[in-house]
């Protein structure tokens, strides 16, 4: 889950403390680092990747898409984040299918210090579990993985009854299956860079 990094159109809290052209930058280099990441697996055959975008029209995603090195992409569309990230599942859906990929595994780009590491966790976890959930600090989280159980017949679970950008996002998502046999696994909690005291907290 990606967004364009037009001056003065992402990090606006962030812009507030380093500027608009840097907090630009900033989101720009996240957002390759993140991608960076996840090919280091795509080449090894192990995760397809597809960038959902916001920010941009089609013709420029497609241009953007290509300057990153991805084939394959989607529009964000309209909506809260739960709604972006459940259209993705439906757009991706018949190509999981084709290609026999079980499990949907959403990132965002907001993370300097995600590492391969993290997604092969996150792979292996999804091996045993419904749910695996990288905790942020901001009271987020910053992935979520999904099994093929969960994207047959619980695909609205984790999005219901949220309030986006609150600091209770996480446990209310957790809330979500607190009556279900389903079962779930955490990563380690990382810092989401959104503010300039986020950056502050990584030294």
């Amino acid at each position: 889950m990606a967004k364009w990094h037009g001056f003065g159109r992402c990090k606006t809290r962030l812009s507030k403390d380093i500027g608009k052209i840097n907090s630009a930058k900033v989101q720009s280099v996240m957002t390759k680092h993140t991608i960076s990441v996840a090919k280091f697996l795509q080449e090894t055959k192990q995760i397809d990747i597809s960038i959902a975008i916001s920010g941009l029209g089609v013709r420029n995603c497609r241009r953007w898409s290509r300057e990153l090195g991805i084939k394959k992409f989607n529009l964000q569309g309209k909506g809260c984040l739960g709604e972006k990230m459940k259209r993705q599942i439906i757009i991706n859906k018949k190509f999981c299918t084709k290609e026999k990929i079980k499990n949907i595994i959403f990132i965002g780009t907001d993370l300097p210090d995600l590492c391969h590491q993290d997604l092969l966790n996150t792979l292996k976890f999804l091996q045993h579990n419904d749910l695996v959930l990288g905790p942020s600090n901001d009271g987020g989280y910053w992935l979520i993985g999904l099994s093929e159980k969960i994207m047959s017949s619980h695909m609205y679970l984790p999005f219901i009854n949220i309030k986006w950008g609150t600091e209770n996002v996480l446990q209310k998502t957790i809330d979500n299956f607190a009556f279900t046999k389903l079962k779930y696994k955490f990563l380690d909690k990382k810092i989401d860079i959104d503010t300039i005291i986020d950056i502050e907290n990584r030294k």
